[in-house]
């Protein structure tokens, strides 16, 4: 079976057994570090993946394989949820062109700063689908008028583990998803703010990003991405401002969840779009591993 993008076989879970028998005072968190260095389990700047691995812990003892030890601490994750600050909506609404707002500035958010936790508030107060904390390697941007305005924000995640419709679309086979999904990002939440009412705001602030994510992504990572994938709920959206900004849509997806093996949970049905970033991003989204290799260490 393949969990977190990696293969798992009878000997590596006897190997999590084995580490669980002989060390029974770790707790998860231990366990999963030192899983990752018993695999060299490494992201491109030579960080153990250990978030990785303790989501693939936690998969694995609800398969039944393994049984983990008994949480040391109440789980901070939902601790942070709680958290999240409340953000009160401006004072007065913005109303214009958009040509009285730029130029626009784009501002990454950095991890336990003040814009953190403003960023937390907006998606938790404003967003439909409300903030929850991201896994894996993500970006997060704040985006400014020249007035220094908020009037939007936006986070790009995890690309999605399967997409028949994006998978059919760049020539992908299980294998090749597997090796290359990392140079896939996912536009998981966008936002503009309620109080701003600006035409052709939401396609420019998504070119405004997509000129520049790349290089943000190689100078966090040490990798960049070459496409920038979204899902957009048909029942609420139309998807206007990314076909604005020239965002492909591949097709939509089937109304299941991640999580649906049995077939049974439905969820809305959601349009897939993609957005290329380089002109080549078919040939590096296929790349064999030692291409795509050899490709990093020459830039």
């Amino acid at each position: 079976m393949v969990i977190q993008g990696r293969r798992i076989t009878d000997g590596e879970i006897a190997l999590i057994r084995d580490l669980m028998a002989k060390n029974q005072d770790w707790g998860r968190t231990r366990l999963s570090e030192e899983l990752c260095r018993c695999w060299n389990w490494r992201n491109a700047q030579g960080r153990i993946k250990d978030m990785a691995a303790r989501s693939l812990l936690l998969k694995l003892e609800r398969r039944g394989c393994i049984e983990l030890p008994a949480r040391q601490r109440p789980s901070s994750n939902h601790f942070r949820n709680r958290c999240v600050p409340a953000v009160e909506p401006a004072a007065e609404p913005i109303r214009s062109d958009l040509s009285a707002l730029r130029p626009l500035s784009a501002d990454l958010v950095a991890p336990r700063s003040d814009n953190s936790q403003l960023f937390k508030g907006l998606l938790g107060r404003y967003h439909y689908l409300g903030h929850r904390n991201t896994v894996g390697e993500n970006l997060r941007y704040l985006i400014r008028d020249r007035h220094g305005r908020l009037v939007a924000c936006a986070l790009f995640g995890s690309a999605a583990w399967k997409c028949a419709d994006r998978d059919r679309f760049l020539g992908w086979d299980r294998a090749c998803r597997e090796r290359n999904l990392q140079a896939l990002t996912n536009n998981t939440r966008f936002l503009i703010l309620p109080w701003v009412e600006v035409p052709h705001l939401a396609s420019h602030v998504l070119g405004l990003i997509a000129r520049r994510i790349r290089d943000d992504w190689q100078g966090k990572y040490a990798h960049p991405v070459h496409a920038l994938e979204t899902f957009v709920d048909r029942s609420r959206f139309k998807g206007t401002c990314y076909r604005a900004a020239n965002w492909m849509r591949l097709g939509a997806t089937q109304g299941r969840t991640r999580n649906d093996r049995d077939r049974r949970i439905q969820a809305p049905v959601k349009d897939v779009y993609l957005y290329p970033l380089i002109p080549e991003f078919r040939r590096e989204l296929c790349a064999p591993a030692c291409s795509r290799t050899e490709g990093r260490a020459g830039r």
